[in-house]
């Protein structure tokens, strides 16, 4: 078998398939893959069984015994996986609280999963392990997230003890143009917070144009890179309180409009 064909995450699973039983289900992030999400799905492939098949373990599987009910599993791409809600439910069961944002915030935005869904689904299994972090992950996911990393900056600045920021808000000035749009934005402080990834250097002259018109309007801005937020965010979040704090003693201008959604 050639190299592109093993190496193709479908042609895995579709290898791995034909070694389960026909009760089984990818699960975890082997099925948040099959669903869209930006996740590796076979390190390793993660399925589910129901709790009475008879199977052992299979080499570079992870298997998972469960009730699986028939509204549990979906077929995507031809491969049975479970629904959008169980898999990420169950991911934020089990990830750590940021990592599961991250997930959670992916799913929203892209309208693969509804907020409402997610809610459904741990009412439903409440008595779950690891149900405190799905709850947290309800109350810190924000469908307006457009990035991993804007995710994970939002969510270093909440755990930090700061105010949660509003996501992808709409600057206008008074006679409604657009201004710019921060990835995170404290209205009353007037400060957005932006994540500056890979591509800013390839967009940096409409950047700049953009931060000059938001800061002549009065709006500070402060920028991180991943090297911040990964390894520093302590400091990402006492430069964050420090503008936060400081403005408490500024006097206000006149508020801007600001609207969810894109320019």
């Amino acid at each position: 078998m050639s190299t592109d064909l093993t190496a193709n995450p479908i042609h895995r699973l579709d290898a791995a398939l034909r070694r389960l039983p026909p009760t089984a289900a990818f699960s975890g992030l082997t099925a948040a893959w099959l669903h869209g999400l930006d996740v590796r799905p076979c390190d390793p492939i993660e399925v589910t069984v129901p709790e009475d098949a008879g199977i052992s373990g299979r080499s570079g599987i992870a298997l998972r015994r469960s009730a699986l009910h028939k509204s549990d599993v979906v077929r995507v791409r031809g491969i049975p996986a479970t629904s959008i809600a169980r898999t990420v439910g169950e991911l934020c069961l089990r990830l750590d609280l940021v990592e599961a944002v991250v997930i959670a915030d992916e799913a929203l935005h892209t309208g693969r999963l509804a907020l409402d869904a997610l809610t459904s689904w741990a009412d439903d299994h409440s008595g779950h392990r690891g149900m405190r972090n799905l709850r947290r992950v309800l109350g810190l996911a924000d469908a307006a997230a457009e990035s991993p990393m804007e995710s994970r900056l939002r969510v270093a600045l909440i755990l930090g003890g700061l105010p949660k920021p509003k996501a992808q808000v709409t600057i206008r000035d008074r006679w409604g143009r657009a201004l710019g749009r921060p990835d995170l934005y404290y209205a009353e402080q007037r400060l957005g917070i932006e994540y500056d990834g890979g591509t800013h250097r390839e967009s940096l002259a409409e950047d700049n144009r953009r931060q000059n018109r938001l800061l002549n309007a009065g709006v500070r801005l402060l920028r991180f890179t991943a090297a911040d937020v990964l390894r520093n965010p302590e400091t990402v979040v006492e430069q964050v309180r420090a503008v936060l704090f400081a403005s408490d003693r500024t006097p206000r201008l006149p508020a801007l409009a600001g609207m969810n959604g894109r320019d």
